[in-house]
């Protein structure tokens, strides 16, 4: 008798691992790998608000769409060589208050290309400073945000779409060029 309910706890053991690895496996799937941005070396979850962050803004591919939703374009191009450059940056200041979701940034981050066109890189989490009462830094994706006193906000890029080689939430881009 006692044998059997070691032979049935083992068998209930492998059956829950695997159910894990399976539960595992399926999670990952959810996720399709983009070269240089998925996987991005910061975990499971953190690749799949990546992969929301781009599904939720591939229609703003076009800057036409990005404006008509309220995104305010912009001319300005922000660069720093040879740490990289940020881009124009399409802001939406409706979005501007202490609630950060994955799939509405504040902030979608542009490059106009050698040929013209603007193409969209990635996106900016922004919470204003004066609006933010709490000790530790808002964050998102598993990320605090950086302190821009000088701008008055809190802010974290992620480059959704465009592989920046000092990683995904870096602030500059080597690839990124003002033209």
């Amino acid at each position: 008798m006692r044998l059997n309910g070691w032979r049935l706890g083992g068998l209930a053991l492998v059956m829950a691992g695997a159910m894990a690895v399976q539960a595992r496996g399926q999670m990952m799937a959810e996720v399709t790998p983009v070269a240089g941005i998925i996987p991005s070396g910061f975990g499971a979850a953190i690749d799949r608000d990546i992969a929301r962050a781009r599904e939720a803004t591939a229609r703003y591919r076009d800057p036409a769409a990005a404006v008509a939703a309220g995104y305010a374009a912009s001319t300005h191009c922000v660069e720093n060589q040879p740490a990289g450059g940020m881009g124009l940056h399409y802001d939406n200041n409706a979005l501007r208050d202490v609630t950060l979701d994955v799939e509405k940034p504040e902030v979608l981050v542009y490059e106009k290309t050698a040929d013209g066109t603007i193409k969209l890189n990635g996106v900016e989490y922004i919470v204003p400073i004066a609006a933010w009462t709490k000790d530790e830094p808002p964050s998102i994706m598993g990320q605090k945000l950086k302190k821009a006193q000088g701008l008055g906000i809190w802010y974290l890029h992620v480059w959704t779409y465009e592989p920046s080689p000092s990683g995904v939430f870096a602030d500059w881009n080597p690839n990124v060029k003002c033209r």
